[in-house]
């Protein structure tokens, strides 16, 4: 058993999710693991897609990648996608939301090309990474969080803080 917390951070790409997940580790001593840096620096990925201005993720290699450090626990997974994970590594979901139109200005300030802004706004829109969580894991652990404002973030790394401080309380026993 772990004695610290898995959480996913996941959400449309300009929601938030890495604010948040410094924020959480700065607050709670876990780390944070930006699943984009992963993918780049230990070569988990088939190329890179031009249109899209990303890459081509192979899910294998970057599960074997990151499972010995997080079965160990203790890690903030930050990334727009949270299927891939196995169940057992995973404590905590986290799927932020953001109005549309925050989300457009957003993304065009990170200079997104037409068709990946478009597809980002379709898929939060559509909730598609809430379905994905909710249908990847059990329905206790997944939570919805707004993050339209700074404030928001403060209050969510506040509540999900709170969160880890109870998960330890309760999990204390559980130490190798």
């Amino acid at each position: 058993m772990r004695s610290q917390p898995n959480i996913i951070v996941t959400g449309t790409p300009g929601v938030g999710k890495t604010t948040h997940c410094e924020g959480l580790a700065e607050s709670t001593g876990l780390k944070h693991l930006p699943i984009n840096d992963i993918v780049k620096e230990r070569g988990c990925h088939d190329g890179f897609d031009e249109e899209f201005k990303s890459w081509i993720v192979d899910e294998d290699k970057l599960l074997d990648a990151i499972e010995d450090e997080v079965k160990q626990g203790g890690y903030i997974i930050d990334w727009h996608a949270c299927d891939l994970f196995p169940k057992s590594w995973i404590d905590l979901v986290v799927v932020l939301r953001v109005d549309s139109t925050l989300l457009y200005d957003r993304l065009k300030a990170r200079d997104y090309p037409e068709v990946k802004l478009q597809e980002n706004l379709d898929s939060e829109i559509m909730e598609v990474l809430l379905q994905e969580a909710r249908d990847s894991y059990d329905e206790e652990i997944v939570v919805e969080l707004t993050s339209n404002t700074s404030e928001d973030m403060e209050s969510n790394v506040e509540r999900i803080g709170g969160w880890v401080k109870q998960w330890r309380k309760d999990n204390a026993g559980n130490a190798q």
